[in-house]
């Protein structure tokens, strides 16, 4: 990768701080400019605007959002701001340094109502007012002209941060019996592996810059096969129990599925989820890791980190 300056949004994040964490193992060439929250506010246009200006980056990364997906439902204008004009000034102003922008956005720009995968070519309609904020940022950037990776994932999880894998580990700690969707479908994807990956695609003798021009579009980045959230919760209680980890469930057969309607919300969510990311694969030579494999993974790290073996509960 060619010496570039690369401003990065949302470090404080599940993808952003795996993001940072990466960028700063790499040679000394690359300059990584990671404000905090309260350095530069996203939903605020004209302080991102400033920003860039600022900065002056070769490369825009930028997994800040708004995801907290239910209550964009009563807060529509802040997830707007956040989702689809920030996203749009950053694109504005990537076009007028000649950078290049790497964004990040969901699976709830689909409505989940086709069967098999979604391959990036299929026509958006988001259910909700998060899933529609973010298809907005995606075609502000796909209109401002400027060189761009829009990287649609789903289900993201973490060491860090708030998480389903958590809620799983705290269900399994807390509950004799529980409950859990079993009609909706997708993968699970650490943010390690969307960070990984990320880097990869960007990483040449040509320099990342180059790389998003040559092959700029939407492309889909999740782990590979697919779940139910109830068989993602079962993996997790499974693993844990094999790993030492005192349980109060009495078994996996005390995981119930349920049909989502078993949970009214104020938003109507995608029952199917799943990505096609073969677009990815064959453009950068890339094999995207089994979402079970991961999910292990990340879930050893946080048993340790977390003392869970030694009788520890997951924090809240």
């Amino acid at each position: 990768m060619k010496s570039m300056r690369i401003l990065l949004t949302g470090a404080s994040g599940q993808v952003g701080g795996e993001f940072l964490r990466r960028l700063r193992a790499m040679p000394n060439r690359i300059e990584v400019i990671a404000p905090t929250r309260a350095e530069l506010d996203v939903s605020q246009p004209l302080s991102l605007r400033a920003a860039v200006r600022e900065a002056k980056p070769d490369l825009i990364i930028h997994p800040a959002a708004y995801t907290a997906v239910v209550k964009a439902e009563s807060e529509p204008e802040l997830a707007r701001r956040i989702n689809a004009e920030a996203p749009a000034v950053l694109a504005e102003e990537a076009a007028r340094l000649g950078a290049a922008l790497v964004h990040f956005s969901t699976d709830y720009v689909f409505d989940g109502r086709r069967d098999g995968a979604y391959s990036e070519d299929l026509p958006t309609n988001p259910l909700n007012v998060y899933g529609a904020t973010k298809r907005d940022g995606e075609q502000a950037i796909a209109a401002s002209g400027a060189a761009h990776w829009i990287l649609r994932t789903s289900w993201v999880y973490n060491l860090h941060g708030n998480n389903f894998m958590k809620t799983a580990i705290r269900l399994a700690q807390q509950k004799e019996t529980y409950t859990i969707v079993g009609d909706q479908f997708g993968a699970p994807t650490w943010a390690s592996t969307i960070a990984a990956v990320c880097c990869r695609m960007l990483a040449g003798a040509d320099g990342g810059k180059d790389k998003v021009s040559a092959t700029s579009g939407i492309y889909h980045l999740t782990a590979a096969g697919a779940t139910s959230w109830h068989g993602y919760a079962s993996l997790i209680a499974r693993e844990l129990a094999a790993r030492g980890v005192t349980l109060r469930l009495k078994g996996l057969e005390h995981i119930t599925p349920v049909p989502t309607s078993t949970y009214p919300t104020p938003l109507e969510r995608p029952l199917n989820s799943r990505l096609d990311c073969g677009k990815l694969e064959r453009t950068f030579g890339i094999t995207l890791p089994q979402w079970d494999e991961d999910a292990l993974a990340c879930l050893a790290q946080m048993i340790a980190h977390y003392g869970l073996a030694e009788g520890k509960l997951l924090p809240d």
